[in-house]
């Protein structure tokens, strides 16, 4: 009983949300609305007003998780596409190699490749080494056995950030070899170094764990 009279009461508050949020000034809707214990017209008082715009918004926000910040489901997937994180990565990678540059007794090759090489095990161990996600999520543990780079938009493939993500270490390798001048020994390292992060994204390797290597 208390039940049905609960949604009774939450379907008026949100109909009567929908009119005060839409602005209707009729008459005969103003005399539909109850009245407050302070004895006005409860879409005259400001404290009822607030509790349906909070109601309203929750409404509105049917998939918002309770108790959580956020409203994905698993904050990894949308986390590439987070306004700066592109421009501060870029930042990141830069920033490495002026620190390298800094060190007198490395040369300019040797620099490069340790840029690439450093750049490529950071991001395999990010992407495709770390399972599950750091955040609380209401998604059941389905994620837990999967990588930050399957997680990325859900799965889908080919969107701006998985591209982003595959072509910024070929930019990297290109810059790397022409600094070094294609020598034999950097080009082995820097070519074995971007097949280890770029094979791993292919959609033919989306969940697959070679040998059961990283399985659980």
């Amino acid at each position: 009983m208390e039940d049905k009279e609960w949604q009774k009461e939450t379907a008026n508050r949100k109909k009567a949300f929908a009119d005060w949020r839409g602005g209707s000034r009729g008459g005969g809707e103003l005399e539909n609305w109850p009245r407050c214990i302070c004895g006005r017209r409860r879409r005259d008082c400001w404290g009822f007003s607030s509790r349906l715009v909070a109601a309203g918004a929750v409404a509105e926000a049917g998939s918002m998780n309770v108790g959580v910040a956020h409203s994905e489901m698993n904050p990894n997937t949308r986390v590439m596409n987070s306004r700066g994180i592109w421009l501060a990565y870029s930042i990141s990678v830069a920033v490495l190699h002026i620190i390298f540059l800094s060190i007198p007794f490395f040369s300019v090759p040797v620099v490069w490749t340790l840029t690439n090489v450093i750049h490529n095990l950071v991001m395999y161990w990010f992407l495709h080494t770390v399972k599950g996600t750091p955040f609380e999520t209401s998604d059941q543990g389905k994620d837990r056995l999967l990588t930050h780079w399957e997680q990325i938009d859900y799965g889908t493939q080919w969107t701006s950030s998985r591209k982003f993500l595959s072509i910024s270490p070929i930019i990297l390798y290109i810059l790397t070899s022409f600094y070094t001048k294609y020598d034999p020994v950097h080009f082995i390292i820097n070519t074995t170094s971007l097949l280890s992060v770029l094979l791993p994204k292919l959609p033919l390797f989306h969940g697959v764990r070679l040998f059961g290597i990283n399985q659980y």
